[in-house]
Formats: structure tokens, C-alpha cells, sequence
């Protein structure tokens, strides 16, 4: 009985172990598929980050914004070039005064009586049509010219690089400059090294030293005083993740490192990084990689940086924000200290150094150039004539280089002339609410030399340049008088026209009855003084005997698009025209007659310099050579004895310039385009809400006009006639020939052919005449 218990118990307890035994060894099946299901995953997730990591790295890494390129400045002997102007362009390139010139982008000023000169060490730089050598030279400037031009190699025409003025940026606002490694300066890289992961050539991605030792002193501190990542995992961060703090980001990110030092080479990571890595911010763009921050807070490559500067690179990539040298100077000094101290520490400088360094100052460009997007109105113009033949996603994207025809030296005197120039007239008439215009162009090329928006230029808003349509008012006129002078069998410079009242009826039963701004009627005037003076009836009169066709077609073919109205009022300006479409009318009187469409663009090429497309010089002569020169002298006149007499204030009475005013109804917009052989501005000023204003052309937009062209080296309009034009003195009270010394003689251009053949009476002038007119003679 006893026997038979034992070994029934001995029997339940073996199948209590048999049980026990197979649910252990389910378990451990459960576990073991649990363990490989979980590996599988775990190696699916691998694959994934694998796949992950070498798409990005092996593809295309960034979206690289195009570059746009202003003009070079050109140096040769006979240039118009003042010392000022110089330094200015000089200073924009980033170039350094010094003593004594020892690299590239330094230059050095010597005076000596009347003549200055200027030894500059050139960069070199890329062009479309060739490479232009970094080179030594010495520029002499006397008398407002370039008057020696003296170049290490012997070159007749030196070329600096272009001013980068701004680019097309992607959607994610990030912009960065391309640099590799070779070309990276070894205490930049030394140094960064020594400050952010003095092991990163010996660890495979991970450093555990580093972890333990960040570890350590955040345990001390309490508080996250020291990061434990290394240069590659920071460069998977920035690059492939979030900035989140949490455990699976964290995870994700030390695998992503082992993986990206399993693949590539301690080169390819590091010159990534130098191209990735977040250095500041400009308005709503991202600063990124080393060469675009060396621009954006110095304005000089990186190969041109002192110790000192690299340092504040080096040290900036902790923290950019925290230590931006803008807002936090102190801040910025102190961490710069710090890493020139690691640098002697890690033998990169000396301690005579570090002590020469420490007391140097930052070295940071004014807060108020940082911005490289400098020029919103002149990049919107560039942006509309691209979209023509690209995508703007490629534009965004592609790195392309814009070289354009923007001219810096133009465009920050123009600029310079809005802002100062509405300023004091809303201070001289109480007003506040004043805006502006400014287009200027090379005349005979038609390109663009600067684009002026608003009264505020950096304001990257409405561009009343290019989208302020407003009527044009007596700028019209000359249009209308090149009509009557391409007729020369009817009308030349002294043809009486009537300037008393008149009444037209228009197709809808209106009347249009223009009246002179002085409301008073002149009788018969000659062509010269109608425009000159601006009569609107006599303008009205002449419009009418020509007919609106004819008026329509000479706009037409000036280069004018837009829509004219059917109405006799365009003969005084019903026509609304933007400032960028009266530089393009005015440029073909400019011209001579010769139609050139206003163009911006030079050349575009892709990042590596290979030439996409060119925007060569179109010309066609659409108005005779002799009615053209006739008008100019016309509008020469305008300036010397009409509505622009005024500008002469801030002339030399020996320089040349033609050009006309122009007032629309209850002075709502103030106009002025006018040309010198050189330079061609338009100026408009108005208010947004078209409301009135207490300006006219003469004491508005006219003025705005001198500021720029008093401010520019340029020429006179050319004096020399063309063929069949020869100039003789005629009776202005009825249009025959004079005499030089009698009452009411002008001195005109007359076409050959078709020149008066009787002589007025001459009763002789007490006074000296137009003295000016000599310079025909």
C-alpha cells in the first residue's frame, strides 16, 4: 500500500515535470520566434536605415539656390571712375584696406597731389567666356578717369570678380556655398576637429569614451552641460533626422553613424559636414556650411580668414543663435577665446598667437550688409525674365550661376537717391506717404543697371518698378514729336504749330478740351518750344494733324506692348506705363532711333560652369537716324530752357543731357526720363493709394533723377549729327531762316533736303543769345 502511493506520487510528480517541461519548451520556442521575429525586424530596420543613408549621401545631397552675379567692374585706362566709387565696389567684394597689399583681397590707397593710386591683389574668378587670374595691379584715378592701369601680367583690362547680389532660394529657405574638401584651409579643419571630436579619425562612428566622459560631467553638473556625439553622428542629425531629445532618435541616430562610417570614408563625411552644418540665419534664408558663413558674416572666402575668424566659425557650429556675433558680441568673443585656446592647445597656433589673437577684434561686417538677398527689386526682374526659359523649381534647386548686368556702383547710388530724395521732399511738404521708382539702363546695350522698387530698398514687397501702372502724363510727348519730325517734308524743329485752345470730340460724343498747365494760350510757337516748354494745347494740336494712328505706331515701334487706349487723350499721356516700360521707349530715343529690347541677363551656366544659355544684343534701327537726333536735341532743350531747366543746378553747364518732365491730372504722379551718351534713368514718384501729391516732374521726380546721374561718372549726349543733318539759325515767330545775331534765332538741326529756302526779317538781339548752342558749332 505504501509502495503504491510513492509511486503514484513519484507518477504525478513525473508528469508535473513533463508538464513543466514542455510549457518551458513551448516558452522557449514563443521566445525563440519572438527573438527572431524581432531580429528580423530589427534587420529589416537596418536595411532601411542602410538604404536610407546611402540614397541621400549618394544622390543629390542639397538643393542648391541659384547664384545671381552683378557685373563686374571692368578697369582699363580712359574708364570714368572717381576713388569713391572704387572704394565702394571694392569695399562690397570684401576686399580689406592695408598698409601694405601681401594677398588676394587686399588693396592699399596712396595720394599724391591730383592723382590717387590704388595697388590691388585680385581674387581671380570664373567668367563665362574665360578665367580671369587672381593678379597684382595698380590703378592711378586723376581728374575722375582711370588714367594708369599698370597689371602684374600686363593685361590692358582687368575684370574683379562680380558682386554676388542675391539668389533664387528653394521653398525650405536653406542656402549654402558648395566647398570641397581640398580647398578647405587646414586650420579650419584642424580646428574643428580639435574642438568637436578630437578622436573622429580613429572611431567607426561612435565614440564610447566620449559618451562616458559627457556622461560623467552632466552628472556632476546636474544638468546637460556636455554632448557625448561625435562628428558624424552630429552630421546624421543635421542632416538625415530631427533635433528631438528622445531615446529612439537617439538610437536611430547612433546607427545611422555606424552605418555612414561603414560606407564612406572619414573624407567624404567630414567635407559633408563642412557643407551641412548650421551657421545663421539671414531674414527667413538658413546659413549652412562654412564657405557661406565666411561670406555672410565677413564677405570673404574662407581661404582668406584669419585665425581669429576661423575660430568664430569653428565655435559658432556649437550653437549658432547662441552665439550669433550680432546679438550676443560678448557671447561670441568669449566662445571665440575658447577655441583659439583649444587651437594652442592642439598645437595649431602658437601662445604668442593665441595672446596676439585674443585682443582681436571680431572682424564682422555691419548687421545692416549681411544680408546677400541685397537687392529685392533688381532679383524679382531677374526671376520674371528666367521663368521665361526655366523651371522655377531648377532655379531653386540646380545651383545655376545668373551672371546679369546689374551695375552695384548704379544701383546703390540709385537706391541712395530714393530713400534720401522722398525723404526730404515728405519733410519739406509734411507729407509721409510718398513712394518711388527708380530704373536705369546702359544706353545703345539696353541693359539694366539697377532696379529701385520702393523708398525703402531692402523691402521685398511690391516692386513699383515693374508693377506700377500709372499714367505717364508729358511723357508722352516726345513720341508725338517724333511722329511729326519723321515727316520732314511737313514739319522740321522751328514748324509753327498753334497753341490755342482747342476742343476735340471723341467717338463717344465726350468733349477733350486740354488746357495748358499756366492756363494760358501762346498763339503760334515752333515744334522746339512746344515740347520744351510742354504746352499741352499746342501737343494736342500737332497729335490731331498727325492722326492717333500715327502716334500708336510710333509708340509701337519705340517697343511699347502694353495697351493704348482709343482716345485723343493719349497724346497728352492717357496711357499707363510702368517704370521699367518708359526705359524701354526712352532707351530707343536714347539710341538713336535704334530699338533694343532692355535686357538683364547676361549669361546662365550650371554650378560646374558649363554655359546653358546667353541673352545676346538685339538691335534694329526702327526710326531714322535724322529725326532721332533732331528730338534728342529737342529734349536737350526741354532741360536747358523748359520744364528741366532746374536741372542744371546740379550740372556742369558744359555736360550734355536730354530728357523730359512729366505731371499727370491733380499731380498724382511726379515723372522725369532723361539721358546722358551714357546713362538712361527713369524716376517716378506718387502715392500708392494714386492719391494727390504736392509735386510735379520739375520738383519731384526730376529731382530724384539728378541725384543719380550727378552722382555717376557719364557723358555727354553725343554732338555729332548724322548724315543729311546740318544745323542753321531760324526765326522762331515763323519757322524761316535767321540769322545768329537776330532777335528770336535758334540754332537747329535741319534735315538737308528739306531746309527753308526764305529768310525771315531780322531785327538784331540786344543779349548774348543761347551761349550753350556754341557747342554745335
Amino acid at each position: 500500500m505504501t509502495k503504491r502511493r510513492r509511486s503514484s506520487r513519484s507518477t504525478r510528480r513525473r508528469k508535473k515535470s513533463s508538464s513543466a517541461s514542455q510549457r518551458w519548451s513551448r516558452l522557449r520556442r514563443w521566445g525563440l520566434l519572438a527573438c527572431g521575429f524581432l531580429l528580423a525586424i530589427f534587420s529589416l530596420w537596418l536595411v532601411h536605415l542602410d538604404r536610407e543613408v546611402r540614397q541621400k549621401f549618394d544622390g543629390r545631397k542639397w538643393s542648391v539656390p541659384a547664384r545671381v552675379y552683378a557685373r563686374p567692374l571692368e578697369l582699363y585706362r580712359g574708364l570714368s571712375l572717381t576713388p569713391e566709387l572704387l572704394e565702394q565696389e571694392l569695399r562690397a567684394l570684401g576686399y580689406r584696406p592695408v598698409e601694405r597689399v601681401s594677398a588676394p583681397g587686399q588693396y592699399a590707397r596712396q595720394s599724391a597731389g591730383q592723382i590717387t593710386d590704388y595697388r590691388i591683389a585680385t581674387r581671380g574668378f570664373e567668367f563665362w567666356d574665360q578665367t580671369e587670374p587672381a593678379r597684382r595691379l595698380t590703378v592711378s584715378l586723376s581728374e575722375h578717369k582711370v588714367t594708369g592701369l599698370n597689371a602684374s601680367d600686363g593685361a590692358n583690362l582687368v575684370r574683379l570678380e562680380p558682386e554676388e547680389i542675391g539668389g533664387i532660394f528653394p521653398a525650405h529657405g536653406e542656402d549654402r556655398l558648395l566647398i570641397r574638401l581640398e580647398d578647405v584651409p587646414p586650420l579650419l579643419g584642424g580646428a574643428l576637429l580639435a574642438v568637436e571630436d578630437r578622436r573622429f579619425l580613429d572611431h567607426r562612428g561612435l565614440s564610447p569614451t566620449g559618451i562616458a566622459r559627457a556622461a560623467w560631467a552632466n552628472l556632476r553638473a546636474g544638468r546637460v552641460v556636455e554632448g557625448g556625439s561625435t562628428l558624424t553622428q552630429q552630421l546624421v542629425k543635421n542632416f538625415y533626422l530631427t533635433h528631438e531629445q528622445r531615446l529612439r532618435r537617439k538610437v536611430q541616430e547612433a546607427f545611422m553613424a555606424l552605418l555612414l562610417e561603414r560606407h564612406y570614408s572619414k573624407a567624404e563625411i567630414l567635407e559633408t559636414y563642412l557643407n551641412e552644418i548650421y551657421l545663421g540665419q539671414s531674414g527667413t534664408r538658413a546659413i549652412h556650411g562654412f564657405a557661406l558663413a565666411s561670406q555672410h558674416y565677413f564677405r570673404q572666402p574662407l581661404s582668406e580668414l584669419t585665425p581669429p575668424k576661423v575660430a568664430l566659425l569653428v565655435g559658432m557650429a556649437k550653437w549658432a543663435s547662441f552665439y550669433n556675433p550680432w546679438r550676443n558680441p560678448e557671447r561670441a568673443l568669449g566662445r571665440r577665446n575658447l577655441v583659439l585656446q583649444v587651437m594652442a592647445n592642439e598645437n595649431l597656433i602658437s601662445a604668442a598667437e593665441l595672446e596676439q589673437y585674443r585682443q582681436a577684434p571680431l572682424g564682422i561686417v555691419p548687421s545692416s550688409t549681411y544680408s546677400r538677398q541685397v537687392y529685392p527689386a533688381v532679383i524679382d526682374l531677374v526671376n520674371r525674365h528666367l521663368r521665361r526659359d526655366y523651371r522655377q523649381e531648377d532655379l531653386q534647386s540646380e545651383g545655376l550661376r545668373i551672371f546679369t548686368s546689374v551695375s552695384p556702383m548704379v544701383q546703390r547710388q540709385a537706391e541712395q537717391a530714393v530713400q534720401e530724395r522722398i525723404k526730404r521732399l515728405e519733410t519739406a511738404h509734411g507729407v509721409v506717404d510718398l513712394q518711388g521708382a527708380l530704373v536705369a539702363t546702359s544706353v545703345g546695350s539696353g541693359e539694366v543697371l539697377a532696379v529701385v522698387g520702393d523708398k525703402n530698398p531692402r523691402f521685398a514687397g511690391f516692386n513699383r518698378a515693374l508693377d506700377a501702372r500709372r499714367p505717364v502724363g508729358s511723357l508722352i510727348k516726345p513720341f508725338v514729336y517724333l511722329s511729326a519730325l519723321e515727316q520732314p517734308q511737313r514739319y522740321h524743329p522751328a514748324t509753327l504749330i498753334s497753341d490755342e485752345p482747342v476742343t476735340v470730340t471723341a467717338q463717344n460724343g465726350q468733349l477733350w478740351q486740354p488746357r495748358n498747365a499756366d492756363l494760358k494760350s501762346h498763339g503760334d510757337v515752333p515744334l522746339y518750344q512746344g515740347l520744351a516748354q510742354s504746352y499741352n494745347q499746342a501737343s494736342a494740336r500737332l497729335g490731331m494733324q498727325l492722326g492717333l494712328e500715327a502716334v500708336y505706331d510710333t509708340l509701337r515701334l519705340a517697343g511699347f506692348e502694353g495697351t493704348i487706349p482709343a482716345v485723343p487723350a493719349i497724346i497728352l499721356g492717357a496711357v499707363d506705363m510702368t517704370p521699367l516700360e518708359v526705359a524701354g521707349i526712352y532707351h530707343t530715343l536714347a539710341a538713336e532711333g535704334v530699338y533694343t529690347p532692355l535686357r538683364i541677363i547676361r549669361e546662365v551656366q550650371t554650378a560646374e560652369g558649363e554655359r546653358l544659355r546667353r541673352y545676346p544684343l538685339a538691335l534694329e534701327q526702327r526710326f531714322s537716324p535724322q529725326a532721332s537726333y533732331q528730338l534728342q536735341y529737342l529734349l536737350q532743350l526741354a532741360l536747358r530752357e523748359g520744364t528741366g531747366r532746374r536741372v542744371y543746378e546740379q550740372f556742369p553747364h558744359e555736360l550734355m543731357l536730354a530728357g523730359k518732365t512729366g505731371t499727370t491730372n491733380d499731380h498724382r504722379d511726379s515723372w522725369f526720363s532723361g539721358f546722358s551718351g551714357q546713362h538712361l534713368a527713369v524716376a517716378w514718384i506718387g502715392r500708392d493709394d494714386n492719391g494727390v501729391t504736392p509735386l510735379t516732374g520739375a520738383s519731384g521726380a526730376l529731382q530724384m533723377w539728378a541725384d543719380l546721374m550727378s552722382r555717376l561718372p557719364t557723358q555727354s549726349v553725343g554732338l555729332e549729327p548724322p548724315e543729311n543733318i546740318s544745323f542753321d539759325w531760324l526765326d522762331s515767330t515763323t519757322g524761316l531762316l535767321s540769322a545768329e545775331h537776330c532777335e528770336g534765332a535758334a540754332w537747329l538741326p535741319l534735315r538737308a533736303e528739306y531746309q527753308p529756302t526764305e529768310s525771315a526779317p531780322c531785327r538784331l538781339a540786344s543779349g548774348g543769345g543761347r551761349w550753350w548752342q556754341r557747342l554745335w558749332r
